[in-house]
């Protein structure tokens, strides 16, 4: 298989699905010319032109709300927001139109959307460019939520979104796009929805992690070996639906599980999937389930201060140790 980056891999599946499908089309702002601040969508008005990749005025709910009413009329739009920051000027849109229109209309309407955005720190951007805000999204019933962490879970994911009937929303850490990793070339390469993967197999805790934290956990796991701890690292890919016999299995092989994600602590994922498995593996649990996630303060803009705010390896090890009792 060939190794592209993150980057790559999901302008890989868009192009794929714009080939497919010409009811597909992407509508933002700079997402033509400029092919978005993180150039993932480089190359795309050249094939497809722009009246299929639309740079619109910097107006999100204006151009939300276009993708919604297309959504609704049959065409399949992927509405780029270009930082995830911004969903708080879509919520409307999303929440409260695309999320319910399919359930106030008796099953008679459907809404295709895609939005894609970003989410993650570290990246020295301050407190309006620099959250994760995916359990804001996966709060909404009618809303299914995505997020990648491989170039490949990134390309499989992409393609189920689009052809998905429902409104998904597919957050990348703007961290991750230099990442890279074998991608399959077959262009029905789909990942289906609610179903995690193992990223690495272990015996003594189950790390379930989100996003970039996979990586954060894959350091800790190398940190922990030193130390006889084997860690196994389950990526649920997708918050809605979520996997919990796949989360749940994992735990009751280890008997311990730790739960990260670069979202604010109090209040978010962390919390839903710890209470996932305190419900439904509690009989298994050798250890109370734990949390690592964001402090729960505005991301500073200090790279010092902004380094401690979000989980890392060390942090994640030392409560991995704790937990085991070492």
């Amino acid at each position: 298989m060939p190794e592209l980056t993150f980057a790559q891999a999901v302008n890989q599946a868009l192009v794929e699905e714009m080939r497919r499908d010409p009811t597909v089309f992407v509508i933002g702002e700079d997402v033509a010319e400029a092919g978005t601040p993180f150039k993932v969508l480089s190359g795309l008005v050249e094939e497809f032109g722009t009246t299929r990749v639309v740079d619109t005025p910097i107006s999100e709910p204006g151009f939300t709300g276009l993708g919604v009413g297309a959504a609704m009329t049959g065409l399949r739009p992927v509405v780029d927001l270009m930082f995830g920051d911004f969903l708080t000027l879509i919520m409307d849109q999303l929440g409260n139109q695309a999320a319910k229109a399919h359930y106030m209309s008796g099953g008679k309407l459907k809404v295709p959307m895609t939005v894609r955005t970003t989410m993650g720190a570290t990246r020295r951007s301050a407190a309006q460019h620099s959250q994760s805000l995916q359990a804001w999204v996966a709060h909404i019933p009618g809303l299914k939520v995505v997020l990648p962490s491989t170039p490949a879970d990134a390309k499989g994911l992409w393609k189920t979104a689009i052809r998905d009937d429902n409104p998904v929303v597919v957050i990348e850490d703007k961290m991750d796009y230099t990442v890279k990793g074998e991608v399959p070339d077959d262009e029905d390469f789909l990942i289906p929805f609610g179903v995690a993967d193992v990223k690495r197999e272990g015996d003594d805790i189950t790390v379930v992690a989100t996003s970039s934290m996979v990586r954060v956990a894959q350091a800790a796991a190398e940190l922990l070996e030193d130390d006889g701890i084997s860690v196994e690292i389950v990526d649920p890919r997708t918050l809605v639906p979520l996997d919990r016999d796949g989360i749940v299995r994992s735990v009751e092989k280890t008997g311990r599980a730790i739960v990260v994600d670069e979202g604010h602590q109090s209040y978010g994922v962390t919390a839903e999937i710890a209470a996932v498995i305190a419900d439904q593996a509690f009989w298994a649990l050798d250890a109370p389930v734990k949390r690592v996630g964001a402090m729960d303060v505005p991301v500073p803009f200090s790279p010092t201060l902004e380094d401690v705010t979000v989980p890392t390896p060390e942090l994640l090890a030392h409560t991995a140790r704790a937990l085991v009792g070492k």
